[in-house]
């Protein structure tokens, strides 16, 4: 495997993204260019590494290895860099204009990506020379870069084995990362299938709640029983925001195919969008699904509201009985509660399974973008092993729903897993099993 050498990084983007990456890159020893719009924006970025509680860069020592400048005037530098990193804001033309001024200046064996939630690489370097076109790729970190795992590659039409090999092999050995290889698609892989999560758990939601579930009752089920982050559902949406979520809505409606399965979640709930008019947006403002209210006292309790009602209330604690406590015995229940996570979980699930070889070509990539990315501890094919395969299928079945195509193929090769000897081989879509690659 060729790969070239990386010892120096240069950001363009001194945001939040910019930033963390700018930081990583230091952290671990690179020589590294901040640029932004001008120079002050570029040195306050610096400033923000070592603020607060927890910094983004945790030796300030290595404050030394980070050179600042503007993109007016000191794009030239970028000569200098052996992989340069756009992370400027989620535009399309903002991204193609930097793109053209990178690649005049850039040395040749430099490697150029863009650090992109879903604008597609082929819309970005369309029309570009050939050099670039060879040398450039999708490097889609999460945030907080310097916690997430999760680092998305995805190659151009004619991007070179040798800059996938590069990347991969330094972004996983030099800055720690947990690369995953997605394809250039819409929302590549950890966004595509978790937005879809999140904005079909809000529509089935409203059925849910009105079977008698609760807020709390919800964000409960669909967390430690299925392996899930403690905020659940309802308090994600909260920490990410709905105004971003409604973003993300917008984007997928624009650019899925209308056969896509999660097209017809790709708005806002009622409820939702009347939270959203009123800048109810979660943390960011204050409160959202879930508030801290603060007594005269000092005292303080957590509120829920109530979107029936309107109303704020004091949020309940909730335990589930042994039957609601683990996915298998969960999602067979014949309760709302079993029923409801049956209903999304499975969507997911079945989701995922279809979009192979769409977004990834194996499972394997699935699953890590979910783990890593989204804090899940089991990926849809993991959490379908812990059914089981066949009971899947079988109340897929019963409901007369679609099988997917990677469960049909699972079902057609006679086995009855995703994975097998304790997970270090996957089934593959020929229908037979092959080794997981490294982490």
């Amino acid at each position: 495997m060729t790969v070239r050498s990386i010892e120096s990084v240069a950001v363009v983007g001194g945001g939040t993204m910019g930033m963390g990456i700018a930081a990583l890159a230091a952290e671990k020893g690179c020589r590294v260019l901040l640029l932004d719009m001008t120079k002050e924006l570029a040195d306050k970025a610096v400033s923000r590494m070592q603020a607060g509680r927890s910094p983004v860069l945790d030796d300030p020592e290595k404050l030394a290895l980070i050179t600042t400048g503007s993109v007016e005037e000191d794009i030239a530098s970028v000569a200098d860099y052996d992989w340069i990193c756009e992370a400027v804001i989620e535009d399309l033309e903002a991204k193609r204009a930097i793109f053209e001024k990178l690649e005049e200046h850039r040395k040749d064996g430099s490697i150029i990506t863009t650090n992109t939630s879903g604008i597609p690489l082929k819309d970005i370097i369309d029309g570009m020379p050939e050099r670039l076109q060879q040398d450039v790729a999708v490097t889609h970190f999460f945030n907080p870069v310097k916690i997430m795992r999760l680092l998305e590659l995805v190659p151009g039409r004619h991007t070179s084995d040798e800059v996938i090999n590069t990347l991969t092999s330094f972004c996983r050995t030099k800055l720690g990362k947990g690369v995953v290889n997605a394809k250039d698609t819409v929302n590549f892989i950890g966004n595509r299938i978790g937005c879809m999560w999140m904005l079909a758990g809000l529509h089935k939601g409203v059925e849910a709640r009105a079977s008698g579930l609760t807020i709390e009752e919800i964000d409960t089920l669909l967390s430690n029983p299925i392996g899930l982050p403690p905020t659940g559902m309802y308090g994600l949406v909260d920490l990410i925001g709905l105004d971003i979520m409604d973003s993300v809505a917008k984007n997928l409606d624009e650019n899925l195919p209308d056969s896509d399965a999660g097209k017809p979640f790709t708005s806002l709930p009622e409820a939702e969008q009347a939270m959203l008019d009123r800048k109810q947006l979660g943390r960011k403002t204050g409160g959202g699904y879930y508030r801290i209210n603060k007594a005269d006292d000092g005292t303080k309790t957590k509120e829920v509201f109530d979107l029936e009602s309107g109303d704020w209330r004091t949020a309940n604690e909730i335990e589930l009985d042994e039957e609601h406590a683990a996915f298998p015995t969960l999602v067979t229940a014949d309760t709302p509660a079993g029923r409801f996570v049956w209903d999304i979980m499975s969507s997911t699930c079945c989701y995922a399974a279809d979009l192979i070889p769409e977004i990834s070509d194996d499972i394997v990539n699935i699953d890590r973008a979910m783990r890593w990315g989204f804090a899940w501890k089991f990926g849809p094919f993991e959490l379908i092993d812990q059914l089981g395969a066949n009971t899947f299928v079988e109340m897929l079945e019963a409901e007369g729903r679609p099988i997917p195509a990677m469960l049909k193929n699972l079902k057609d090769s006679g086995a009855t897993r995703f994975y097998r000897a304790d997970g270090a081989e996957y089934i593959g879509t020929d229908g037979n099993y092959h080794p997981v690659p490294e982490e």
